[in-house]
């Protein structure tokens, strides 16, 4: 026998090893969808099932360990199990990159159970989110359960009571926990750890794909700084990395810790089949390419799975979708409150105890549709799906098939289906279905170099221990930003030793995420008591909290009254209106520093340092279902600022009279060559969308331009008013820039193919179908050619043909 379905075990395959045979109709709604919507569906394509290749339970695995995976209904490793188990015995470091659902956790639990068990040894479990960490703790706990194997496994982040902390330091065999608190809790404090460190064996390291950006960068220097300090107790303890599919698995484990690293990349688990269809939206306005909505095709695949009885899962953009997506289905599966709920939103921002009393609805099958952000993406196991339904492209290949694989985790045949927006990189996607089946995932980029990053771990790392001149931090010599850091007054130089001296605690200054400190309550005064409702990270409040948004919490509406940006916190009321909020920003952007320029075209093309400011100008509202604007409000927040690195393209004002009748004209091509640029410089670098952004103004910051509703270009000064004139010379600038402080790597890349990039949008323009410009080539066009006007097509190509050399 093999495993039965259980967190532990290798899901529900036959004696023979065969799969068992498909219990959802993943399949059969694949079809009847195909049949019925035949014009709405660009691309369909079948990934077989596949027979598991297996391997016995290594002979030299501890006696008791064996009898608990048998005991958990385990006799056997896939082989890619195996492969672990030879590759950390060997004491190599290792990555398991494997799709999911294929048993990633035993291949770092059976190495590390089996050294606690023989010689004491202790391991530190890094995972990116509490429910992960959580999830693990069960699994770890039920297996040595199962076999009374003795080994203490225990979670340690933000809530672990302070009472609790020195037992878990003392008795813990293994610490369960995450970067933020390695970061912030463990490496700052380590001689209350150094029992732990002394017999720290293995740092195991889960989802290592989302270690990527500035992020990754912050967490490569959290490890650098946690091997300094084990070396500093005698230990050099092994990595075990697991990530989902990423392009690049090897190299990028191998920069992050450092050292050289074994792939394991081939899974042995047995696959149910799983079908896969592109929707691209009907159209409901040829002359303008305007599709109906993601949103509608979205919400009408989800009714008709969780109608068929399949467990439907279906994945949102933003938090804000999220609720609208579940206020729609509620309103058609859960109109009776005296029954329990089908449906359920899970996202962050919750309470704990929401998200983890909707974890265990989802798990014990009680939930028949999931609406959820990217916060499901990853492993939390929560039961068998059928149907997953992705209401937008998510902005990366390897997103996309994380997401598809999270139905079919028991094996049966199931259903994917990737519903394309009006965006461009969706239209993209689902107009070249062959390029989508056969784009390899994504790399994972990290820059742990960048000098503020760096600046800021060197600085964390002398306050854990001194630092001796000539020491070298990762593969850079510290002596330089030690003295930066002694210049400063924080440290003291004493012959060729570098000592702590401030009063402060540098960790707890540094976020990995590079965002301003603080999230933000949600406090409702409904009932004439404050009540804490939800939480909202300090990126997004000023997009979802200002004063007169809705913020809808499990499709409940609640009306902001009151937001203190200083003390983070938004007061709410419980309202009922039948519309919800969006928010207007602006971004505009002011060269710093220039680091390369060369010709290009009739032009220049530029990479540097830029700094861009967000303002959040106002909001609208806009009504359920008939999604019409019914009104608008003022938001009065502060600017979101940061310094980053860009690649711009700029002509010169006498270019710009030969190309156009009138500034309008050019306006209207450079922001509509800004949209094309800036699709094919994202499947260009396989960057996400999200990391890459796109603007265009001038070079000195005075005035940038947005589109209005017709897709023509608007000039708004600096404060972000309606400008009739820019004033001073006319040179607009097109920017392309990393949406991080501090880049994450792109706008490099992107300089050095610039030519390409120009050939790259100015084909897609071309080659499009539309007649004069639509939202897959050019952007928001709602009144191409309303005034006669030359079309932006038109437009759009004649500014990349003088910024390329033909």
């Amino acid at each position: 026998m093999n495993a039965l379905p259980n967190p532990l075990a290798q899901r529900a395959v036959r004696q023979d090893g065969a799969l068992a045979a498909p219990v959802s109709g993943g399949d059969q709604l694949a079809r009847r969808l195909a049949r019925r919507y035949r014009d709405r569906i660009t691309g369909a394509f079948v990934l077989p099932r596949r027979e598991g290749d297996y391997a016995p339970l290594p002979a030299d695995m501890p006696a008791p360990l064996m009898e608990a995976l048998r005991a958990r209904g385990v006799d056997r490793l896939y082989a890619h199990q195996a492969q672990a188990w030879q590759a950390t015995a060997a004491g190599e470091h290792v990555v398991v990159a494997t799709p999911t659902a294929s048993g990633k956790s035993l291949c770092y639990t059976l190495p590390v159970i089996s050294a606690a068990i023989q010689q004491q040894a202790k391991a530190l479990f890094l995972f990116p989110t509490k429910a992960l960490a959580q999830d693990q703790v069960a699994e770890l706990l039920e297996l040595n359960q199962a076999g009374s194997l003795g080994v203490k496994a225990f979670t340690f982040d933000g809530d672990t009571p302070g009472d609790a902390r020195q037992a878990i330091r003392l008795h813990g065999d293994i610490v369960v926990s995450n970067p933020d608190m390695l970061h912030q809790a463990i490496l700052p404090h380590h001689t209350k750890w150094a029992q732990f460190f002394e017999n720290l064996r293995f740092v195991v390291i889960d989802e290592v794909h989302t270690y990527r950006g500035v992020f990754g960068s912050h967490v490569a220097n959290v490890l650098r700084r946690l091997q300094r300090v084990c070396a500093f107790y005698g230990v050099s303890p092994q990595f075990i990395l697991c990530s989902a599919t990423i392009g690049n698995p090897a190299q990028h484990a191998s920069a992050l810790i450092e050292q050289p690293v074994t792939a394991i990349t081939e899974s042995g688990a047995p696959v149910g089949e799983k079908h896969v269809l592109l929707w691209n939206p009907p159209v409901v306005n040829p002359d303008l390419g305007l599709r109906a909505s993601a949103r509608s095709q979205s919400n009408r695949i989800a009714r008709t799975a969780i109608r068929a009885g399949l467990k439907t899962l279906v994945f949102a953009q933003s938090r804000l979708m999220v609720e609208v997506l579940t206020k729609y289905l509620k309103d058609v599966f859960d109109s009776d409150p005296r029954k329990p709920a089908r449906i359920r939103a899970y996202r962050g921002g919750y309470l704990p105890t929401e998200r983890r009393a909707a974890e265990r609805e989802m798990r014990a099958g009680q939930v028949d549709g999931i609406v959820s952000t990217s916060a499901l993406e990853l492993g939390v196991d929560i039961g068998a799906l059928d149907v997953v339904v992705l209401n937008g492209y998510p902005g990366s290949v390897a997103a996309t098939w994380q997401r598809f694989g999270r139905a079919g985790r028991r094996q049966q045949a199931s259903l994917g289906v990737l519903v394309a927006s009006s965006d461009p990189l969706d239209q993209y996607f689902v107009r070249h279905p062959e390029f989508f089946q056969g784009a390899s995932p994504e790399h994972a980029r990290i820059a742990p170099d960048q000098p503020l990053i760096l600046l800021d771990h060197i600085r964390c790392a002398a306050f854990e221990l001194p630092f001796h001149d000539g020491e070298r931090f990762g593969p850079q010599d510290a002596t330089p930003w030690l003295q930066v850091l002694a210049e400063e007054g924080v440290l003291h130089q004493e012959g060729a030793r570098f000592e702590w001296i401030a009063d402060s605690y540098p960790a707890n200054a540094v976020s990995l995420r590079s965002v301003a400190d603080g999230n933000f309550v949600v406090v409702d005064r409904t009932q004439g008591r404050q009540t804490i409702v939800a939480e909202v990270d300090f990126s997004a409040a000023a997009l979802t909290l200002y004063e007169g948004a809705i913020h809808m919490i499990q499709s409940v509406p609640y009306q902001v009254e009151r937001l203190d940006w200083t003390g983070r916190k938004a007061f709410v009321t419980h309202t009922n209106v039948d519309y919800y909020t969006d928010a207007i920003d602006y971004t505009r952007l002011k060269v710093l520093e220039a680091f390369d320029h060369s010709p290009a075209g009739a032009g220049s093309a530029h990479h540097g340092e830029v700094h861009v400011a967000r303002r959040v100008a106002g909001y609208k509202k806009i009504r359920y279902y008939t999604h019409e604007n019914i009104g608008y409000g003022p938001v009065n927040l502060p600017d979101l600022e940061l310094h980053t690195t860009a690649v711009w393209w700029q002509l010169p004002q006498r270019a710009l009279e030969q190309a156009f009748d009138h500034r309008q004209q050019a306006l209207d091509g450079f922001l509509a060559a800004a949209h094309a640029l800036h699709i094919v410089a994202t499947v260009a670098v396989m960057a996400e969308a999200r990391d890459l952004q796109k603007a265009v103004g001038s070079g000195d910051g005075a005035w940038f331009a947005t589109p209005d509703l017709n897709g023509r270009a608007q000039i708004r000064s600096s404060l972000g008013e309606l400008d009739a004139s820019a004033h001073g010379p006319f040179i607009p600038t097109l920017y392309l820039y990393d949406a991080f402080p501090g880049g994450v790597g792109l706008s490099a890349p992107l300089f050095e193919r610039r030519e390409d990039l120009v050939r790259l949008a100015r084909e897609l323009v071309q080659r499009c179908d539309c007649r004069a410009g639509c939202p897959a080539c050019v952007g928001p066009v709602l009144a191409a050619d309303e005034q006669n006007d030359t079309p932006l097509k038109v437009l759009a190509t004649r500014v990349l043909d003088l910024v390329v050399a033909l």
